[in-house]
């Protein structure tokens, strides 16, 4: 998958404009790629236009607009794309209530480790976690992690034939495996271009 460029993005003017409607497809463009593994913990599949959105919003809010800081955003965000042979996201513990989701991190360090998809039968492939910095210590864990799953060209090749997608979470105090829903299945397949 292409990465971002600072010629794909909009001027602080002309995104003032299209932001709207631009949000609104984005909005649209996300539901498949929301994965509700618990209640309480959710995986947010990233892609191009995810990772647009959220650089437009970040030269907004910041009110960026040189070409350094551009490039800047640019490197920070574009390894959070998908490279073809993987997926890429932010996955997430949300508790409403701020002392659940403190004691539920104080019982999970090390759970970003035990994330993993499938494609098929093929064995269960493990995220690799918060390559930018790490999020955990021995006592807790954070509540947002960002997530690549590195796919065999086997799986690469089931995925795009067909197979059923499987994710799941393998951890002594949080368990989860779900079978993806179509939709979301073809989401992540265009990922693999």
């Amino acid at each position: 998958m292409q990465k971002l460029a600072r010629s794909d993005l909009w001027t602080l003017e002309a995104y003032s404009e299209a932001r709207n409607a631009f949000r609104a497809e984005v909005i649209e463009h996300k539901k498949p790629r929301r994965v509700a593994l618990t209640p309480n913990a959710t995986m947010y599949f990233e892609d191009r236009t995810t990772i647009r959105y959220q650089v437009q919003e970040m030269l907004r809010v910041e009110r960026i607009f040189t070409a350094a800081e551009i490039e800047e955003e640019l490197a920070a965000y574009n390894p959070l794309i998908p490279d073809g042979t993987n997926w890429k996201g932010t996955f997430m513990f949300e508790y409403p209530d701020v002392e659940e989701r403190r004691r539920a991190l104080a019982e999970m360090p090390g759970i970003e480790h035990r994330i993993w998809v499938q494609v098929g039968d093929a064995p269960r492939i493990f995220a690799i976690a918060n390559e930018d910095l790490e999020r955990s210590t021995d006592e807790k864990t954070s509540a947002v992690h960002f997530l690549r799953f590195e796919l065999d060209p086997a799986s690469v090749a089931a995925a795009k034939a067909g197979a059923p997608i499987r994710m799941g979470i393998e951890h002594d105090r949080m368990r989860a495996n779900v079978t993806l829903q179509e939709a979301t299945r073809q989401s992540l397949v265009a990922d693999l271009d």
